[in-house]
């Protein structure tokens, strides 16, 4: 894709979210789609919900574009679907809240559309098996982490932004990542510093399964293992939604259920604010984009013991982060 063409198409995605939350924020004040404070969420104040619908539009658009000039089309009219698939559940959860299993049956079949279009494009099985488990997890990932003002949002747009380095920002999944990264930067003024409308369950989901769909067109682009690199910018994410899933099973709770024990939420009841929390995320992910551009040329034993390397230090972060904070809450000051 010509450079002006590429801009032309990060600048209607971020205008075209922009409008598209504006709307999605009167249509949620009018139906009532409102989430009120409560002892499961992290904000004080009533806010609309289901703002990510403008950013599913966008990427859909694009999608329906690319998958006709894509080297893969398969790929993209699988990651089309799937999307359609889960922003709509979501969508539909928004409205009424359903069974946690019939969503994320949903997200299996969105997840196998686009595992079975990367073996079809020639990649190993092992390797759509991956993407199958990539998709479930990242859809749930981004819809546990959607707690606090900003932080799913500016993680994608990272993690986006990770893809267009690596694969390139002329080839099909880097076009797809400059779109999801404009269609996010459209959408987060409405959600960060102070929120005025939350993604809802059809933005953070959507987000997630997108984030997949990248890194499954990124892999027949660049192949492996330089799209491995991919998952250094979301281990801040993926640490903190794995291991604080597994503490509550190892507690025998409902891990199925909202809570607010991740290590974001955490300190945010310590008294640090939103944005601050969002933004030391941001930081160490930041980092790991840097990781991507630095080691995607690199052969297989350096990416590994990298990647090996860098979860290491963001457990021992995450770790101690939250024995401060469990700390904090049991010894307040005063």
């Amino acid at each position: 894709m010509q450079p002006q063409a590429l801009i032309a198409v990060a600048v209607l995605a971020l205008v075209s979210a922009s409008a598209g939350t504006w709307l999605a924020r009167r249509y949620a004040l009018s139906r009532q789609l409102v989430d009120a404070p409560g002892e499961r969420r992290s904000h004080a104040v009533p806010t609309p919900r289901g703002g990510g619908i403008a950013i599913v539009v966008v990427m859909l658009c694009v999608l329906a574009w690319t998958t006709w000039q894509a080297a893969f089309p398969g790929v993209h009219l699988a990651l089309l679907a799937g999307l359609v698939l889960v922003a709509g559940i979501g969508w539909l959860d928004d409205h009424r809240p359903l069974s946690p299993w019939s969503r994320l049956a949903v997200h299996a079949v969105a997840a196998a559309l686009l595992a079975v279009a990367v073996i079809h494009a020639g990649q190993p099985l092992w390797w759509g098996a991956a993407v199958f488990v990539l998709a479930v997890g990242l859809i749930n990932v981004w819809n546990f982490m959607d707690g606090i003002d900003g932080i799913a949002t500016s993680q994608a747009m990272l993690a986006a932004l990770a893809v267009a380095w690596v694969a390139g920002p002329w080839g099909g999944a880097g076009v797809l990542a400059i779109a999801l990264l404009a269609a996010c930067g459209g959408f987060l003024p409405f959600n960060c510093p102070k929120a005025r409308i939350f993604l809802g369950d059809v933005g953070s989901g959507s987000l997630g399964y997108a984030l997949a769909g990248l890194i499954a067109a990124a892999s027949l682009e660049i192949g492996h293992p330089a799209v491995w690199t991919l998952c250094f910018p979301l281990a801040p994410f993926l640490i903190d939604a794995s291991l604080t899933l597994v503490s509550r099973m190892l507690r025998g709770e409902r891990w199925w259920t909202p809570h607010v024990q991740h290590v974001y939420q955490r300190a945010v009841q310590a008294g640090h604010p939103h944005a601050r929390v969002a933004a030391g995320y941001a930081a160490l992910s930041m980092i790991g984009v840097l990781a991507c551009g630095l080691l995607a040329g690199h052969g297989r034993p350096v990416i590994i013991g990298a990647l090996v390397a860098w979860y290491l230090l963001i457990v021992s972060v995450w770790c101690a982060a939250r024995v401060r904070l469990l700390a904090g809450q049991r010894c307040p000051q005063g």
